[in-house]
């Protein structure tokens, strides 16, 4: 793996952190905040890999599922406590303080959405031969 900066996985990145933002400040509660938002948060980590990294789609799909579960499943310890962060309102917005198995499949769905994105880019791209990025 090397550094390699993609300006359009970095675009989407940057999007889908105001988006992300928004909800976390605007939003207090309901579908959107906790779940749309979890959803949202992996293709987010994916596209900061993929824009910063030579990675594959499916190693970086793979690195970011593997990040958020395990994020998730600290929430069944009181980890925050450990570092003296469970006062903290940004601790709590990034790594959350409850675990929900909803938000095990909003993980998985949001990896799902990418690699079907993914694919279909790669087909396209392959049915016209043009490049609209770099995979």
């Amino acid at each position: 793996m090397r550094l390699q900066f993609n300006k359009y996985y970095l675009t989407l990145a940057h999007s889908l952190l105001l988006i992300e933002l928004a909800i976390a400040f605007i939003i207090k509660t309901g579908f959107i905040r906790y779940t749309f938002g979890d959803y949202l948060v992996v293709i987010l980590l994916y596209a900061i890999i993929r824009g910063c990294t030579n990675l594959s789609v499916r190693a970086s799909a793979f690195i970011v599922l593997f990040i958020a579960y395990g994020i998730e499943l600290l929430q069944l310890t009181p980890f925050l406590t450990y570092f003296n962060l469970q006062g903290s309102f940004t601790a709590k917005l990034i790594f959350g303080s409850t675990f929900h198995l909803t938000d095990l499949i909003a993980y998985t769905l949001g990896i799902i959405t990418i690699l079907g994105v993914e694919t279909a880019i790669i087909k396209y791209q392959n049915h016209q031969n043009i490049k609209l990025w770099k995979l």
